[in-house]
């Protein structure tokens, strides 16, 4: 460019511009307390904050216990490794956390995952968290959350539910006292049950259906004290409103109760949790080597081991984390960049701590919103219970039934499956439906990682040809004494439907001579073979006595096609109505080209 340019100060000044307004938006004071949340929440902290946060924090916690304890046992680490799980994301989260009601701790979905992994050796769980959280934060910091507009509702519906059925199907084992494995898969978990169903245990039974029952009632059951009601009315309502929340912990309680008293009679007729290792947790960086079989494994070998499929686990943290932020946000916008950094932060720094990955619990952040929590600080104090008990009561869990736990599962997993979605697909998209299905099938059949893969591929082909057989409305009209049939271009015609599009035009032609009329007010973008196929096909029509008209297409459309041939530009037309336009024209003749009037 000549230095003598006088537009060379003026496009100085604008690049100065927008560097500076970048720098502003990265560095800047606001962007940092973004990344912070903390920094925004806590100089307007008060005491009334203070006590709704610890009454929430107290009645989460009450819950993360049992659920913690359960959804290790899901994933075959020792309890204590679910409580530290409940402990050490939910401080890191509220630092870092922009959803006050959000809850992060171990989820059964998860777990589930994690299983396989774990059956090899414990230490994959705490390499697992931490390269979920690596994984997941690197996700933010590149803002590459868009990443999963990708997976439809369906394919998030189909995963969630064979999770649940295959993680119910697991707790069968424990349900029932049988004998044999757990399984891998539902289908695994439900023939290894009936294969040892003459080994089930009478009194593990009776304890787990009843936890089940009592669940269920207690959930369903309600004291309302309307208004003008005696102090006492509405005093035990809300009691009882509280019974209602802490309800996991209620039945873990009441089932330990009883295995303690009949253990003093010695008497003990459930298969009990058993020592659970309290106190505070080894901190220290995760193995990165462990031992399978009595072969050493380095860091490359457990990534082998952890394969693609691990990929599953963060993708699905993610998942349940974003979707249940914005189940809670209301009408406030949710910071996804921001979420997936606090997630991954909470993993990686908590694999720290002996942690499996960790996600937004859906039952728990709905007991958090419940209880009426203000800030992140809730976490905070569900996080201090939890270590209370892990670090006192550690010895008192060694008398939880494990039937009871396997009952508070399966109940939790009932309240996720969604089988309400096949009836919206079957009546709307049976399309979406079989992705749906296959999902399921997929997950339940041979894996939940599998599932997804699946799932998401379906939709790709699903995309691929909607993309590839573009629906084209034609309607046949008369104008004037001018048959016309106008062709309705819309959206994106990309290069997969160039010859779909042709075909598709030319089956339309017919003895007598027409008007096409190709409508492109609703046209985005065509791709350069879509065009070419179509000049070709525009310019045939016209050699067979037939008359072409491109209606209100974009500047930019209507250049590609000219470029293709010089030919086309006079059949570009514009105007509020094509009537007016065919109506309007110079002549009209049987053996000729439509002529645009000057």
């Amino acid at each position: 460019m000549d230095s003598d340019d006088p537009t060379q100060p003026l496009l100085g000044v604008r690049e100065e511009s927008r560097f500076h307004r970048t720098t502003s938006k990265l560095c800047g004071l606001q962007s940092w307390k973004r990344r912070l949340p903390i920094t925004i929440w806590l100089p307007e902290y008060c005491f009334e904050y203070l006590i709704r946060d610890l009454i929430a924090g107290i009645t989460v916690g009450l819950t993360s216990i049992p659920q913690g304890i359960a959804y290790a046992m899901v994933a075959g680490l020792p309890p204590q490794v679910g409580l530290y799980s409940s402990i050490f994301p939910g401080l890191v989260y509220a630092i870092f956390g922009s959803c006050k009601d959000v809850t992060v701790g171990p989820t059964a979905i998860l777990a589930a995952l994690l299983a396989r992994y774990v059956a090899k050796s414990e230490d994959f769980a705490y390499l697992a968290s931490f390269l979920t959280g690596l994984v997941i934060f690197l996700l933010g910091v590149l803002q590459l959350g868009f990443l999963l507009d990708f997976i439809s509702k369906p394919v998030i519906s189909g995963f969630t539910t064979a999770a649940a059925l295959q993680i119910s199907a697991a707790q069968l084992k424990s349900l029932f006292r049988v004998a044999g494995s757990s399984g891998n898969t539902f289908i695994s978990a439900i023939i290894n049950f009936f294969n040892n169903i003459s080994t089930v245990q009478l009194w593990d039974t009776v304890l787990g259906v009843a936890t089940i029952l009592s669940l269920f009632l207690i959930k369903r059951s309600t004291i309302s004290a309307p208004e003008g009601s005696s102090k006492c009315r509405s005093f035990t309502s809300g009691a009882w409103l509280y019974v209602v929340r802490a309800r996991n912990a209620l039945v873990v309680f009441v089932g330990s109760i009883l295995a303690y008293a009949l253990y003093l009679y010695g008497i003990t007729p459930f298969k009990l949790t058993g020592t659970i290792h309290g106190g505070l947790p080894r901190f220290g960086l995760p193995p990165f080597s462990t031992t399978v079989n009595n072969v050493t494994l380095g860091f490359d070998g457990m990534l082998a081991e952890l394969g693609p499929e691990g990929l599953a686990m963060p993708l699905v943290a993610i998942l349940e984390s974003i979707a249940i932020a914005k189940a809670f946000a209301g009408s406030r916008a949710v910071d996804a960049t921001q979420e997936m950094v606090a997630l991954g932060a909470c993993n990686a720094l908590a694999s720290l701590a002996q942690s499996m990955p960790a996600t937004g619990s859906f039952t728990r952040t709905a007991l958090n919103h419940a209880s009426g929590v203000i800030t992140p600080a809730g976490s905070c104090f569900k996080a201090c219970l939890v270590l209370l008990s892990v670090t006192l009561l550690a010895e008192a869990f060694y008398f939880i039934p494990r039937a009871t736990l396997a009952g508070i599962i399966m109940v939790a997993m009932i309240s996720i499956i969604e089988l309400s979605i096949v009836k919206r697909l079957w009546q709307n998209s049976k399309a979406e439906l079989c992705v749906w299905v296959l999902t399921v099938v997929l997950g339940a059949c041979v894996g939940l990682e599998y599932g997804i893969a699946g799932g998401v591929a379906a939709d790709a082909v699903r995309a691929l040809f909607s993309a590839a057989r573009p629906h084209l409305q034609t309607d046949r009209v008369k104008l004037g004494n001018q048959d016309c049939i106008i062709i309705t271009l819309t959206g994106t015609l990309s290069y997969a439907s160039a010859e779909h599009v042709a075909h598709s035009v030319r089956s339309l032609v017919q003895i007598r001579s027409l008007v096409f009329v190709f409508d492109g007010r609703q046209l985005r973008s065509c791709d350069f073979g879509v065009a070419e196929n179509l000049t070709t096909v525009i310019l045939d029509l016209e050699k067979n006595k037939h008359s072409v008209l491109l209606w209100n297409f974009d500047v930019s459309i209507r250049k590609l096609f000219e470029d293709i041939s010089q030919d086309m530009s006079r059949k570009f037309v514009s105007g509020p109505s094509i009537e007016d336009i065919v109506l309007g024209l110079q002549s009209v003749r049987p053996d000729s080209s439509i002529s645009i009037p000057a």
